[in-house]
């Protein structure tokens, strides 16, 4: 026996769905990254050695003005979370519009 969905029935199927905010995927994924970019620095700063932050350092090619730091590690901090949040709006805005074609 087939059943068929009802027109109505689709339709409270769509608004059960969760639509995401961009702005809130966008924040979280921009504290995430710049946090997580942070701590490592500094991490990495208090830790010292002999070559502190070797590979880390090479993201200062991508993020000018960025080096293995305390001044770099809020410098990083900064480009971490705008980078972050623009992952999080992206992913939360074709997640939306993917999820409105259903």
């Amino acid at each position: 026996m087939e059943e068929h969905l009802q027109q109505d029935e689709i339709q409270q199927i769509r608004k059960s769905l969760v639509r995401f905010s961009a702005e809130g995927w966008g924040l979280a994924f921009g504290t995430a990254a710049a946090l997580g970019l942070f701590v490592s620095t500094i991490w990495l700063v208090v830790k010292g050695g002999p070559n502190v932050g070797e590979h880390l350092n090479l993201l200062g090619v991508y993020l000018p003005g960025y080096s293995v730091s305390y001044t770099g590690s809020v410098i990083g901090f900064v480009y971490a979370f705008v980078i972050g949040y623009g992952a999080g709006r992206t992913i939360a805005g074709i997640y939306n519009r993917v999820q409105t074609r259903l």
